[in-house]
């Protein structure tokens, strides 16, 4: 017994190192905390991304962040774009549609907001509790019955009772744990390319996008900024794996791709090759048969990404995040815990994963037949009332947070 009288093991608080301070990583700090963790997040970059793409907070994700506190400066971050137009070949209008009958999302419940709103929100929310290291990353950890030793790119060691990789599709924690990506990576068949640029168009407060078979070229206002998300997709069944750190590479695979388009297409590729925030990468999910190995656990897009089809990716996140957060903290053995969580939450996944199989990769059509099926559903879909909300946006009970054991 200690001088205080409480077991020596009540009074020492367990200690995390999460890799990654995006989306998963900080709403796991923020829970962990709140059970009695000491927490450390380490994040390569130098700082916080701000602005990005609009990313979706749906079904459970919502109760995630209402039970957090951020759901109302969500709500006021609210993109609330007005109607989605899709075109055809020529820049025609095919059809222009409320967003939420598109993708699936529920008015009035479901949130669309910058990805760095988001990230900003939620680095907010823990910044004052959890250590943040800035611009440094885990070189080498070894694990051992009593933590994990860390080194970092930066030379300071570490050891931390538990280490969560939460650093996204290509995790390197991930690799150093389990093995080369490739192993799990499954290609949706599809390239993509995001950036932004002038709004010399005067869109406001819309997405348009534009379709051949194989290709689809998108602008997205957000609000009434002078600045457009573009966005450019083309199908490759198989991945270019050449071009994916080589960015003149992508610019010229783009560029290939999208030769002979007409509307605006040369001017978004023109507008490509001069961003200096071109993000390119293939659209493929990560599937694992487990998320955790010893004392280190992934969660996120590093173990289970879904995919920009799915649309789910943040809110997968967000959800993940809790349930780790909820295991850690209902069980004091880290083995049992990282077991509940996966037991409790593969089901939540493989729905979200499944997405795609169900139809979620229509709105990009590889040959002029699946378009011309896309297209007549769209014109239908103009007259008929707004589609329901997708089963798996809320296919998981959130359980009540447990307090620390």
């Amino acid at each position: 017994m200690t001088p205080t009288g409480l077991p020596q093991d009540v009074r020492i608080r367990r200690t995390v190192l999460i890799c990654g301070a995006s989306i998963a990583g900080p709403a796991l700090a923020y829970w962990l905390h709140r059970s009695g963790w000491a927490v450390t997040v380490v994040e390569k970059a130098d700082a916080l991304r701000d602005g990005g793409y609009p990313i979706d907070v749906r079904g459970t994700a919502i109760e995630v962040v209402r039970r957090m506190g951020i759901l109302p400066r969500l709500r006021d971050a609210h993109i609330e774009s007005r109607r989605c137009t899709f075109l055809d070949a020529d820049g025609g209008t095919v059809a222009s549609l409320r967003p939420s009958t598109v993708v699936g999302s529920v008015e009035g419940q479901d949130v669309e907001v910058r990805r760095g709103d988001l990230a900003a929100l939620l680095h907010a929310l823990v910044r004052d509790d959890v250590e943040f290291l800035f611009g440094d990353s885990i070189d080498a950890f070894d694990q051992s019955a009593q933590g994990v030793d860390v080194t970092f790119r930066s030379g300071r060691q570490r050891t931390f009772d538990l280490v969560v990789g939460a650093d996204g599709t290509h995790s390197r924690t991930r690799e150093s744990l389990f093995g080369p990506e490739e192993q799990f990576h499954r290609h949706l068949g599809y390239c993509f390319a995001l950036f932004t640029m002038p709004n010399t168009l005067g869109l406001s407060r819309e997405l348009v996008l534009w379709n051949t078979p194989g290709r689809a070229a998108a602008l997205y206002a957000v609000g009434d900024h002078d600045e457009l998300h573009a966005f450019l997709t083309f199908h490759r069944p198989k991945p270019p794996l050449d071009a994916l750190r080589n960015p003149d590479a992508q610019r010229d695979l783009i560029s290939r791709a999208f030769a002979g388009a007409g509307w605006e297409v040369p001017g978004l590729v023109a507008a490509m090759r001069e961003a200096d925030d071109l993000f390119f990468d293939t659209a493929g999910q990560i599937r694992m048969p487990r998320w955790s190995q010893g004392r280190v656990a992934l969660v996120g897009d590093a173990a289970y990404a879904p995919s920009f089809l799915t649309g789910q990716g943040s809110s997968l996140a967000l959800v993940g995040a809790y349930m780790l957060a909820h295991s850690l903290a209902a069980h004091r053995d880290h083995t049992a815990a990282l077991a509940a969580y996966e037991r409790d939450v593969r089901a939540f996944v493989t729905m979200n994963q499944a997405l795609v199989d169900n139809g979620a990769a229509t709105l990009f059509p590889t040959t002029a037949r699946a378009l011309e099926q896309r297209d007549a559903m769209l014109r239908d879909l103009v007259t008929l009332p707004s589609a329901p909300a997708r089963p798996a946006h809320s296919a998981l009970e959130l359980p009540a947070f447990a307090p620390a054991p």
